[in-house]
């Protein structure tokens, strides 16, 4: 399976959909189907209708985050906060990503 460049903890700009613009931290990464869920405030969420029951006394509909295709958010450079295009070098022998705009290694 293909390396993804975005990984749970990163800091991610929505580029595309409902979002776009949105600023958030990655909370999943689900490789398999090529998505990501961002937490934000100005991220897409999903409505859950739920019943009451013992961990929700009320029930009513419950606001959760969406998954958005990997492909609509792009990595925040660490140096300038601007969206970045994220390429794998070789350090020590380990292959490490890093921002092709500031060239600096993501942690």
């Amino acid at each position: 399976m293909k390396k993804l460049n975005i990984k749970k903890g990163d800091t991610v700009i929505v580029i595309a959909g409902v979002s776009k613009g949105a600023e958030g931290k990655v909370i999943k990464v689900m490789p398999s189907q090529n998505r990501v869920y961002v937490e934000g405030e100005d991220i897409r969420k999903n409505s859950k209708h739920t019943k009451p029951n013992a961990n929700n006394q009320d029930g009513g509909i419950v606001k959760q985050d969406a998954p958005i295709h990997i492909s609509n958010v792009m990595l925040v450079d660490p140096t300038s906060g601007k969206p970045t295009r994220v390429g794998r070098k070789q350090v020590d022998n380990k292959s490490v990503r890093y921002s092709k705009k500031s060239g600096e290694v993501i942690k």
